[in-house]
C-alpha cells in the first residue's frame, strides 16, 4: 500500500515510517525542513516538501496515495487557537481528497478530556466539537467524514509515547526537575497517565491500516495508567533529586506549561483495540525506560 504520512520525521511518525516500510508498504512523507527530507530518504521514503500550512501540498499528497496517516501536529502550546486551527484545516482537507474511495484514513488524536473520574475506553467519543475545540476536534471531524465512504480511524496515543531520545513529555519533567532540583508531583500524586513504547505505538499504527474497522477509535496505550507520584519518584531516583509535592495552584508556576497536563488524570484502557488488531504491547514500561536511563543518556 502506498502511504501518504504527514509527521512522518516526528517521534512517533518516524517509528512508524521504519514500521510501515518494514511491512512493506511504500511511503511519501510531508517534510518541512532540509534535515527532515534527508531522514526521510535515508530511511527510503519519498519526500514531499510542504508543511500543515499548504494544503494544496496536503491534497496533493493525499490524491496520489493508498492511504493517508496524519501525525503532524504544530504544538505550540503557546498558540493554541493556531494550534487547533491549523490542525482541523488539514483533515479537511486530507478528507477531503479521500471523499468516495474507501481509503483508510488514520488520524492521531488524544487521550486528555475524553472522560473524567476512570480510565478512558475506546467507546468513549470525544467531546471535542468545532474549530475552537482542542485539535480543532479533528478527531470527530475525521469519523464523520465515514459518512463520506473514508475509511477514517482515530488512534489516541498516551500522553506520554516513551523511549530513548523521546523529546516530548517526559524530557520535559526531566528538564524541569533539573531546572528546580527537585521531581515534583502534583497534588497527591494518584492522577495517573497511560503511557506507550515508542515501538509499541509503531506497530500499532501499521496494524491499524489493514485491520481497523472504518470509524473506530483506537488506543495506543500499553499501561493504563502510571500515577504521577511514581513517574516522579523514578524521575527523582534517576536524576539524583528529592521529590516533593507541588498544590494544584502552583502546578503552573513550577512547570510551566505542562503543569496544565500533569495534575490531570489521563488513564485509558486498550482492550478493544487489542482485541481488534490482535496488538500486544512486548517494549519496556515507562518507569522502566526512565530507570533505565532513556532521559539521562548523554
Amino acid at each position: 500500500m502506498h502511504v501518504f504520512v504527514t509527521g512522518g520525521s516526528g517521534w512517533i511518525g518516524s517509528a512508524s515510517v521504519d514500521q510501515l516500510l518494514t511491512d512493506g508498504h511504500t511511503v511519501t512523507a510531508l517534510a518541512r525542513s532540509d534535515a527532515s527530507a534527508s531522514a526521510l530518504e535515508a530511511k527510503g521514503a519519498t519526500v514531499l516538501r510542504g508543511d500543515l500550512d499548504q494544503l494544496e501540498v496536503l491534497r496533493r499528497g493525499a490524491d496520489a496515495a493508498d492511504a493517508v496517516l496524519h501525525l503532524a501536529n504544530k504544538h505550540d502550546f503557546a498558540n493554541p487557537a493556531a494550534t487547533n486551527a491549523a490542525e482541523r484545516a488539514a483533515v479537511q482537507t486530507l478528507g477531503d481528497a479521500l471523499t468516495g474511495s474507501g481509503r483508510p484514513f488514520l488520524v492521531a488524536a488524544g487521550i486528555a478530556g475524553v472522560v473524567q473520574g476512570r480510565p478512558a475506553t475506546e467507546a468513549d467519543a470525544s467531546p471535542f466539537h468545532g474549530p475552537d475545540s482542542p485539535r480543532g476536534g479533528s478527531e470527530n471531524l475525521a469519523l464523520e467524514m465515514v459518512e463520506q465512504d473514508v475509511h477514517a480511524v482515530a488512534l489516541r496515543f498516551a500522553p506520554t509515547v516513551h523511549g530513548v531520545l523521546d523529546h516530548g513529555f517526559m524530557a520535559v519533567l526531566h528538564d524541569t526537575a533539573r531546572r528546580t532540583g527537585v521531581a515534583a508531583y502534583v497534588g497527591d500524586g494518584t492522577d495517573a497517565w497511560a503511557a506507550v513504547h515508542r515501538s509499541d505505538a509503531a506497530r500499532l499504527v501499521s496494524l491499524a491500516l489493514s485491520k481497523a474497522p472504518a470509524g473506530a477509535r483506537l488506543h495506543a496505550t500499553a499501561e493504563v495508567g502510571v500515577p504521577t507520584r511514581e513517574i516522579a519518584e523514578a524521575i527523582g531516583r534517576a536524576l539524583d533529586l528529592p521529590v516533593a509535592s507541588v498544590p494544584q495552584e502552583q502546578a503552573t508556576e513550577h512547570f510551566g506549561w505542562i503543569g496544565a497536563f500533569f495534575g490531570q488524570d489521563l488513564r485509558a484502557t486498550s482492550t478493544t483495540t487489542r482485541q481488534q488488531l490482535g496488538w500486544e504491547p512486548t517494549g519496556p514500561t515507562l518507569l522502566e525506560d526512565i530507570a533505565a536511563g532513556a532521559y539521562t543518556a548523554g
